[in-house]
């Protein structure tokens, strides 16, 4: 069996270690010690992908933002099913996963990132939600740390505050469909979604 090796790491953006590990042909990133991502289980990453693009018409030109990087399977999932014209904008606040992606994880995603369709930010993607213009997005997914629950970065609560499902309620076109990675349930947040 082989060792694990630590292929990178960085500083957070709130100071935490960010580290990425890779043991026979599994990646796994890590935040201060705790387990963020693995690439052994990402099946709900492409299911948030399937439910975004459900409402979208075979051959049409949908507008998708993916909030959250990671390891690159709601991305992967999205381009496989999403049609030539789609135009597809991820936003990740940690550069480092970026880099990550180009450099140690083609294996897993090839080169999703060199993809006409796709445009990368590097910054928050809840203040991107509040300088988009209104009705930019047919569809928008939402991979950030872990879910309205278990956070690891304080600050990106208020992506789930009142506030920012405000934001991202404005940022949808007509019809259009928000999807929400978690960790667990949370009944605040659910009280919350529903006043939007």
């Amino acid at each position: 069996m082989k060792a694990r090796q630590r292929l990178g790491h960085a500083t957070g953006p709130q100071g935490g270690c960010l580290e990425l590990f890779e043991h026979d042909g599994a990646y796994t990133i890590l935040w201060d010690g705790q387990i963020l991502m693995d690439s052994r289980t990402h099946t709900s990453e492409y299911q948030m992908g399937d439910l975004g693009l459900a409402r979208c018409e075979p051959g049409s030109t949908p507008r998708i933002l993916i909030g959250g990087l990671g390891l690159g399977y709601t991305l992967k999932g999205v381009l496989e099913k999403a049609s030539a014209q789609a135009v597809v904008e991820v936003v990740e606040c940690v550069d480092t996963l970026v880099d990550w992606n180009h450099r140690f994880l083609q294996d897993l995603n090839g080169h999703l990132l060199k993809d006409e369709r796709v445009s990368v930010t590097i910054g928050d993607v809840g203040q991107h939600l509040r300088q988009v213009d209104g009705g930019t997005y047919d569809v928008i997914l939402l991979d950030v740390d872990n879910g309205p629950v278990a956070m690891v970065d304080v600050q990106n609560a208020a992506l789930y505050s009142s506030r920012g499902l405000q934001a991202i309620s404005r940022s949808l076109a007509e019809g259009g469909r928000v999807i929400f990675w978690s960790a667990s349930q949370d009944a605040g947040f659910e009280q919350r979604l529903g006043k939007v």
